[in-house]
């Protein structure tokens, strides 16, 4: 499980969805990668992906449903899940869900 970056840039203004509901920090590592450090509170809600998405819990967890499944799995502490481009996925919060966004 990811636990530190060191020499990024950071965006200091919040990306800010759904009411502040889910809340995260854009950043770049040296080698030009971008990531999103957020955070989700309890609630369910639709994500749209531009490009395909790895979606790394580091604390809470999370149900989540892929666009086109009926099924929810659980993702927790340490664990991954990806997300094709151009699609969308659920996700349902009971506690909050930290997460890093590893975009594709």
């Amino acid at each position: 499980m990811t636990q530190q970056y060191n020499g990024v840039s950071v965006a200091t203004k919040a990306n800010v969805y759904f009411g502040g509901k889910c809340v995260s920090h854009s950043i770049t590592l040296a080698d030009g990668t971008r990531k999103s450090l957020g955070v989700v509170l309890p609630s369910t809600l639709t994500f749209n992906t531009g490009a395909p998405e790895i979606m790394e819990c580091v604390a809470g967890s999370c149900e989540y449903k892929l666009k086109g499944s009926d099924a929810w799995v659980k993702s927790s502490a340490g664990e991954k899940f990806n997300v094709p481009g151009n699609s969308s996925f659920e996700i349902r919060v009971t506690e909050p869900y930290h997460y890093i966004c590893h975009f594709g």
